[in-house]
């Protein structure tokens, strides 16, 4: 393959994701150089929730500026992919499977969105069709796509509880974040479940919100920090139930009730409750990143300095991904900005 015909197939920035940190980053790239060769691959990791991330899991968004009646989730994320689309900005509704490097030509970056390959297989087949100037193999494939750079948007997918009836009142009434969804449950009650320090924020954030707040753990003892418990103990409207966990939940249209089984003596007991929290952490979508020597912390979020510089070059991650202080839509659409910015600063050298 000619130089003049691979380098009109090799994009300047691939972005994995499509939550607010992907598009905003998107929408600054374009908006910046609007002859950069962009797509972003936005399919979600999370099969319950798919493209859009988090917030289309979350019904009104109240804290998100230029909206004072607030905003679905949503149609907040549609609101995001319309005004890509608008600037020109290429869309594929694919999950990569598998972000690599290849050695040759600049350390180009190497994007699958096809389970059935395998890195190996991937890089002996570019090594040997394309680099060796030939225009054949998997270069052609829709599924292999080769950048300069990548910007990675793919969030962080809240742990669940999968038990009796909790898909069906999953946002009916369950939710996995407090500080998006606890105003909802102003002056009601509801059950936190978790034992770590994430547990016990939820729990300390709700009890200024709800009438009465309930901790289940499924242990005696906590993996929280003490004195993030100790604090939660000393809240008069919170009460801690151990060790119990979930069996099932109920209701009709919403959820009324949970149902939780004593782990020591088998004792059950139902919980009449308006809402129910999973506080049992976020794992971040980072498994299909396969680069040698890149940093992922032990929680497996992307270490990253000045919030969205990876020690790869050319790799960079904004919102959840590398965020597990934070988490919100806002601050997700920040670091969209800076790793969009930073970005440009790195294709300006090449």
């Amino acid at each position: 393959m000619s130089e003049s015909v691979l380098k009109n197939k090799i994009y300047d920035v691939v972005i994995v994701g499509g939550g607010p940190a992907a598009y905003t980053a998107a929408l600054f790239l374009k908006k910046k150089n609007t002859g950069i060769k962009l797509m972003m691959l936005v399919g979600g990791y999370d099969l319950e929730i798919g493209p859009g991330g988090q917030l289309t899991t979350t019904t009104t968004v109240d804290n998100y500026p230029g909206f004072p009646k607030g905003v679905q989730g949503p149609d907040l994320m549609e609101t995001m992919e319309k005004q890509a689309r608008k600037e020109g900005i290429e869309i594929v509704e694919k999950t990569v499977s598998l972000l690599t490097k290849v050695n040759e030509n600049k350390d180009l970056f190497v994007l699958c969105t096809d389970k059935k390959y395998e890195k190996t297989e991937i890089l002996n087949n570019l090594k040997k069709n394309i680099f060796g100037g030939n225009d054949q193999g998997m270069f052609l494939d829709q599924s292999i796509k080769l950048s300069k750079s990548v910007i990675v948007a793919t969030g962080a997918s809240a742990n669940k509880l999968h038990c009796k009836n909790t898909d069906v009142f999953w946002n009916k009434g369950i939710s996995a974040c407090a500080v998006c969804d606890g105003f909802m449950f102003k002056d009601k009650k509801v059950v936190v479940i978790g034992g770590g320090d994430t547990a016990m924020e939820e729990t300390s954030y709700l009890s200024n919100i709800c009438k009465e707040v309930v901790l289940v753990h499924r242990r005696n003892e906590f993996r929280a920090r003490e004195d993030n418990l100790e604090k939660v103990k000393e809240i008069k409207n919170v009460s801690i139930l151990t060790p119990y966990e979930l069996e099932s939940c109920h209701g009709e249209s919403v959820l009324k009730s949970i149902k939780i089984k004593n782990n020591l003596n088998d004792e059950k007991r139902e919980i009449t409750t308006d809402g129910l929290f999973f506080a049992i952490g976020h794992t971040p979508n980072t498994s299909f990143i396969s680069i040698e020597g890149v940093n992922i912390l032990e929680n497996k979020f992307l270490k990253t300095e000045n919030e969205v510089l990876t020690n790869i070059s050319g790799l960079f991650a904004c919102g959840d991904v590398q965020d597990f202080v934070y988490r919100q839509g806002i601050t997700a659409a920040g670091s969209g900005c800076k790793a969009a910015l930073a970005c440009l600063s790195f294709l300006s050298k090449q």
